[in-house]
């Protein structure tokens, strides 16, 4: 049997007990800050129908979802006229795709569970997801999310709350980010006043490229939906805007003014900049007119995150979805949530050496094994420190010091715990420091608090 190269698929990856030690202490860090605000936990399958995840996130989304071929005979469904349409043949051989987000199978378990959960419903979910996106630099076919969301209440409350909680993750991660707002509704007045309401998904599908492929790409796509060459001349002012937050709004209003929907979307952001500004905040947080964020779904207040010292895409982004559950027949139930890209933010706060050291251990010390009576010993004073809370470990064989002493340096377990005889007969242990070389005597009874 010829010998198999070991490979995983592009755009995902393995993480080594580093790595992962690493992580946990990421995703613990999150997870802390979603359960001080009072949100509770949700888990979802891996895969769900495609009827379930298809026309939720725009054409360039669907295009993105790995569908999963059916099990058993499938080929028997398909007829010849099917193999000239991707699409048909498509719903013939696959009925269930891998989540392209959390969000709509949230609100696919809300409608679904609608007589069990209890409004507002303020759940976190902390999973995988996957899109089958060019694999780059930042960009993964398979991710981790940390969504937080609130289901059944409009109030602008709800969007502050979630200003509060990306301040206080980014906070304790030590990560310098700007908050970048916006909302649907004033895009939506855009389009309207350059004349093109019947657009404004074309346009803020652009738009939503502007950091990425320039202001020149961007008006050659808007002119391949249709849109003229006046109408853009219109809106290229508006996405350059400049000056402080109030001052946008307020320019904005002068120029959108004939939109009442556009109108209502400025109040908004004005309500949530009221209560910002009156609960204090350290945070950066800025307007920008050319956020669109491309999901289909959103309504309202948008969000987008993106670290200050770290050359990387959006680490953050939702908004406000007003009616995302009526899809699945349960209407007017407003909700508004916020994704952490935890594998973006491990990027920067890996590239920026933010991780303390504390998080890349996993045994903070460990046991030399000299065998016999000081062996059962060790395993005595081991099984005190581990009730304790201390991660520890004893070496699994009597092998020679030098041996020992190395693996636990290549671990880089901070501390070695030595009970030859000697120290076996007086009741105590030999405790050294692995980082600075000193070492010192230390009592058995003493040995979990001194660790600790």
């Amino acid at each position: 049997m010829a010998i198999q190269k070991p490979s995983i698929p592009k755009g995902t990856r393995d993480f080594s007990p580093v790595e992962m030690t690493r992580r946990n202490y990421m995703f613990d860090t999150i997870k802390a800050v979603f359960r001080n605000f009072g949100f509770s936990p949700l888990e979802t399958p891996a895969m769900e129908n495609l009827s379930t995840l298809l026309g939720k996130y725009g054409d360039e989304g669907d295009k993105l979802l790995f569908k999963i071929l059916n099990s058993g005979d499938f080929a028997e469904k398909i007829i010849p006229a099917d193999l000239g349409n991707s699409n048909t043949l498509a719903s013939k051989i696959c009925e269930k795709g891998l989540r392209y987000d959390l969000t709509v199978p949230f609100a696919r378990y809300v409608v679904q569970h609608q007589n069990e959960v209890v409004f507002p419903f303020r759940r976190y979910q902390m999973q995988p997801v996957w899109r089958a996106d060019r694999p780059q630099k930042g960009r993964y076919r398979e991710f981790y999310q940390c969504d937080v969301d609130i289901i059944g209440s409009r109030s602008l409350m709800n969007e502050v709350e979630l200003v509060q909680i990306v301040e206080s993750v980014f906070r304790r991660l030590r990560i310098n980010v700007t908050l970048k707002l916006n909302n649907r509704k004033i895009l939506y007045g855009i389009a309207e006043s350059i004349g093109y309401a019947d657009k404004m998904m074309d346009i803020t599908i652009a738009i939503d490229k502007l950091d990425k492929i320039g202001m020149d790409a961007v008006s050659e796509e808007l002119e391949s939906k249709g849109i003229s060459a006046a109408a853009i001349e219109k809106l290229k002012p508006i996405l350059e805007l400049s000056g402080t937050n109030r001052e946008k709004l307020a320019r904005m209003k002068e120029i959108i003014g004939v939109s009442e929907t556009g109108l209502l979307g400025i109040s908004e952001m004005e309500t949530i900049f009221d209560y910002v500004e009156a609960l204090g905040t350290d945070l950066d947080i800025e307007i920008d007119l050319s956020l669109a964020r491309g999901l289909n779904y959103y309504t309202g207040a948008i969000f987008e995150v993106k670290a200050k010292d770290f050359a990387i895409g959006s680490i953050c982004g939702g908004g406000r979805y007003d009616d995302l559950t009526g899809i699945f027949g349960l209407p007017n139930t407003s909700g508004v949530g916020i994704s952490f890209g935890a594998d973006r933010i491990y990027d920067v706060m890996l590239g920026l050496n933010l991780f303390p050291d504390e998080a890349t251990l996993s045994t903070k010390a460990i046991f030399l094994n000299f065998g016999g009576a000081e062996e059962l010993c060790s395993l005595k004073q081991l099984a005190k420190v581990r009730k304790a809370g201390v991660a520890a470990e004893i070496y699994p064989e009597a092998a020679k010091m030098k041996k020992q002493m190395e693996y636990a340096n290549r671990r880089a377990i901070p501390y070695v715990i030595i009970i030859g005889s000697d120290e076996m007969n007086a009741g105590q242990a030999t405790l050294k420091d692995m980082r600075s070389g000193a070492q010192c005597t230390v009592p058995f009874e003493e040995l979990p608090d001194q660790l600790k």
